[in-house]
């Protein structure tokens, strides 16, 4: 797996601007406004800078907390961010369908034929545009062995994989390295996890 770095931020504001071929989320002017000063009093902002591509599986780690959710999503609406997730077809009924599918969720047949990785690649190579995110581990206790999902994702969408961290201490979430991933899982999965070392959640690091 070929990493690159991304540059810090250097911008004052608490997101980056999207680069163009990043999928927007159609996020009305004042909830945008509302979302910036929500981070601005957190004091929580993004490093780092979006890489100008139209397709990714995008993993946030270490996930250890439910305030997770609310920074992300408050950055996610401050930058006009569109992102898929995937939850379980049962859930999606009802007025809970349409805020679901409002915010990006992805309906799964965990019973399907290929599994869920096959279901989601299968939307991603069609996509014109789509980030899809998840935690690769899977829950927010601490685990040794993450989930090889998201890898199984992007080499089937032949799409990168996109590192984001979670850093406590600091306030922030760093968009870390765009990645390819190989033939070789536990080499792939070892270079993302020495990447993912130094940054500490709220609860816990990812070691």
């Amino acid at each position: 797996m070929s990493a690159a770095t991304v540059a810090p931020s250097s911008r004052s504001a608490p997101v980056p601007a999207l680069p163009p071929s990043a999928p927007r989320g159609g996020t009305a002017p004042l909830w945008r406004r509302f979302a910036t000063w929500v981070l601005r009093v957190g004091r929580w902002r993004v490093e780092g800078e979006w890489p100008d591509e139209p397709r990714l599986v995008v993993i946030a780690a270490p996930h250890s907390s439910a305030w997770d959710a609310v920074w992300g999503f408050a950055m996610l609406l401050a930058m006009d961010l569109g992102v898929v997730f995937m939850a379980k077809k049962e859930i999606f009924v009802g007025p809970l369908a349409w805020y679901m599918r409002r915010m990006g969720g992805l309906a799964v047949d965990r019973a399907a034929p290929g599994g869920v990785a096959d279901q989601v690649a299968t939307r991603l190579r069609a996509a014109d545009r789509m980030w899809f995110v998840l935690a690769p581990e899977g829950t927010r206790r601490r685990v040794e062995k993450w989930k090889t999902g998201f890898w199984k994702i992007a080499r089937a969408a032949d799409v990168p994989v996109l590192c984001v961290a979670f850093d406590y201490p600091n306030r922030c979430v760093r968009i870390g390295p765009l990645m390819r991933c190989s033939d070789d899982v536990e080499a792939d999965m070892a270079t993302i996890r020495l990447w993912y070392r130094p940054f500490m959640g709220k609860n816990r690091g990812t070691l």
